[in-house]
């Protein structure tokens, strides 16, 4: 089963494209911003870009210090 750009459901999918952007965005410039994380910023900024919508989430919960 083959799906052409016009037969995807854009109405559930752009919500979920644009909350995983918004994500990404706002963990980046958090991790440059920040002084320490737990772990290297280099495996957080991997994290981050690959791990889709549940990347920047884990980085907020676990990559950074609480200060």
């Amino acid at each position: 089963m083959q799906m052409t750009l016009s037969e995807i459901p854009w109405g559930l999918v752009a919500p979920i494209l644009i909350l995983q952007f918004i994500l990404i965005v706002v963990a980046l410039i958090d991790l440059v911003r920040i002084e320490a994380t737990n772990g290297p910023k280099w495996v957080w900024a991997i994290v981050i870009v690959l791990g889709n919508l549940i990347g920047p989430i884990i980085y907020f919960a676990v990559g950074r210090n609480a200060q």
